[in-house]
């Protein structure tokens, strides 16, 4: 990593620290403009290092290595299946030495001091207590997301939904051939827990972002100001987002019914 990076500091005040363990989920459109604008040609390795920089030596980064072919094609590989999540994620995966959790859907990639306590999850369910969800609670972790709303960005609520066993959601099997770290193949079963479409189930969580901004559990700046990255600890996400489904108000704050 170069200390001339051109992002150097740009991450300040937003909440992370050295040390921290962070899951990214962004849109990186304003910030290579901005770069742009300053006469800097924009590269993922810039966004990259920046927010390894950031947590230094000791810190960890996440990025999410969604790829949703896998209940269509049957065919998922842990050394080649690429992200559908952009082009930063996928240039993660391609250039630096990191460690990918084993769901064919819901994937991640660790790159820093923590990775090898993700090495080793291969969780069954996407969102489920043996997730990389469930580590990021357990280590202390925090979720970083840029200029994306909550509706777009933040499949942590799910992992909440999950764990708690809500009703409306339930655990879909698909099953595929699937190509470990030492290129064996075999047949497999995962899992995801569902929205009920019959019920016409729609994920709305935009209105649980804003309680968490109202209750200061946020830190950072909303999508479109300053760097436009907001943080905050996955545990305490956790525990706020249980309180909404234990007291009933997950229809108002989670999920919507259409029709």
């Amino acid at each position: 990593m170069s200390s001339n990076n051109p992002l150097q500091g740009y991450w300040a005040g937003s909440g992370i620290s050295r040390g921290d363990t962070v899951l990214i989920h962004s849109s990186m459109k304003r910030t290579f403009l901005n770069l742009s604008r300053k006469g800097h040609k924009p590269s993922s390795e810039i966004i990259i290092d920046s927010l390894l920089e950031e947590v230094g030596s000791k810190g960890t980064v996440l990025f999410p290595l969604f790829n949703f072919d896998f209940p269509h094609t049957k065919k998922f590989s842990l050394l080649s299946t690429p992200s559908q999540m952009g082009k930063i994620t996928e240039d993660a995966r391609l250039n630096y030495l990191a460690a990918r959790t084993g769901h064919p859907i819901y994937s991640f990639l660790a790159i820093g001091e923590c990775a090898s306590l993700f090495s080793s999850i291969n969780n069954i369910s996407g969102y489920g207590d043996d997730s990389p969800f469930a580590k990021l609670r357990e280590i202390g972790g925090k979720i970083a997301v840029v200029d994306l709303d909550d509706q777009n960005s933040m499949t942590f609520y799910h992992h909440v939904e999950e764990v708690y066993g809500v009703d409306y959601r339930y655990h879909k099997e698909f099953y595929g051939e699937y190509e470990d770290l030492n290129g064996e193949i075999t047949e497999r079963k995962y899992s995801l827990f569902v929205r009920d479409l019959t019920r016409g189930v729609v994920t709305d969580v935009n209105r649980m972002g804003e309680i968490l901004w109202e209750e200061g559990i946020y830190a950072g700046n909303r999508p479109g100001t300053k760097n436009g990255m907001r943080t905050v600890l996955a545990e305490e996400l956790f525990q706020r987002t249980m309180k909404e489904i234990r007291e009933g108000r997950a229809e108002d704050t989670l999920f919507s019914i259409s029709g």
